[in-house]
């Protein structure tokens, strides 16, 4: 599986602009529920928000990977956002997050959603990689970023 199987060039914001979880998670999901017809933000937002009570998916290192199961899916789809400032995401390491990645699976998919979580933690765990995301200056350069390291596996 590769990240670029999941997410695409238009699915990248560079610049977050949210000041809370909520607001972030919204953001995030705003422009899956835009791309994705058969997403509705209500019910994203709300399987997003379930997900973070269960537990915070700020794993450190300033990531945040939010997920979910959502219904009507047909396959496992994904939003990057970058907020250069970091929002308070109840992180593991006490620190604020500023790489997000949204994964939105179908409501039958435990193998592949866990592959996909896997690829993305891995992908992010990568120092180098994470301060190259942070510098980038746009949304393509941001893709072209995450495009170039996972073809590297």
């Amino acid at each position: 599986m590769k990240i670029t199987d999941i997410l695409n060039p238009d699915m990248v914001v560079a610049d977050l602009k949210g000041a809370t979880k909520p607001d972030v998670l919204n953001e995030l999901a705003k422009a899956l529920a835009a791309k994705y017809k058969e997403i509705k933000l209500g019910d994203l937002t709300a399987v997003l928000a379930e997900r973070e009570r269960l537990g915070s998916t700020a794993i450190g290192d300033g990531i945040a990977i939010p997920h979910g199961k959502l219904r009507g899916v047909t396959k496992i789809i994904g939003v990057f956002g970058r907020h250069a400032q970091g929002v308070d995401f109840d992180s593991l390491d006490g620190g604020p997050s500023h790489l997000f990645f949204v994964l939105v699976a179908p409501e039958d998919s435990a193998s592949l959603h866990l592959k996909a979580l896997a690829r993305v933690s891995r992908l992010l765990k990568d120092g180098s990689f994470r301060s190259r995301l942070l510098a980038a200056g746009d949304s393509a350069e941001l893709y072209s970023l995450i495009k170039e390291e996972d073809n590297r596996y």
